[in-house]
């Protein structure tokens, strides 16, 4: 073996990769190029002077996405407030008026009256949909952090998902949450 000879076959081997990214490259560059068979001497499109000032609303967020937030965040703390009457937390839960037994199951049960939420973000998946990141607190200590529940708007109210309620009251080792779970 020739001292060397070895060098000359890597740098053979190193310009048949150089010619290989090149023409990758080249392909990757005519594959985001202008697709109207102009040849590529075109200037790029200019912005438009027609583009509206207002912001259009997201296909994935109400219409005023900070007021339905507040109104998220308000809805839930009221649904885990152990002050707070049931006919006042089936008003701010979805389906309500027909969740009375699940909603009786997790107010009765002890630590039910003794939870609370706090909201830590809304993430709008719809004009009427959010996910919702909360911890909930028992007798003030941080029971469970993190979790992740849904709201819904209904009727005009922002409020916390059946899903979420029946979620809780499975979770609290009731395996039969009641009708409408």
């Amino acid at each position: 073996m020739v001292l060397g000879s070895d060098l000359r076959r890597e740098n053979g081997r190193g310009a048949a990769a150089a010619t290989v990214v090149a023409l990758v490259l080249a392909a990757a560059l005519t594959a985001c190029g202008d697709d109207s068979g102009g040849g590529g001497s075109s200037a790029p499109p200019l912005p438009s002077a027609q583009r509206s000032t207002s912001a259009e609303p997201s296909p994935t967020a109400p219409s005023d996405p900070a007021a339905a937030e507040q109104e998220v965040k308000k809805n839930w703390e009221k649904f885990f407030d152990p002050a707070v009457p049931q006919k006042d937390k089936q008003a701010v839960l979805e389906n309500g008026d027909r969740m009375t037994k699940v909603l009786q199951s997790f107010n009765g049960d002890k630590r039910g009256q003794e939870v609370q939420a706090k909201v830590e973000k809304v993430e709008f998946t719809s004009p009427a949909g959010a996910n919702v990141t909360y911890s909930l607190t028992l007798k003030g200590a941080t029971a469970l952090p993190g979790a992740s529940g849904t709201a819904v708007e209904q009727d005009g109210t922002w409020k916390v998902s059946v899903k979420t309620l029946c979620a809780l009251v499975q979770l609290s080792g009731n395996a039969s949450p009641g009708p409408g779970c």
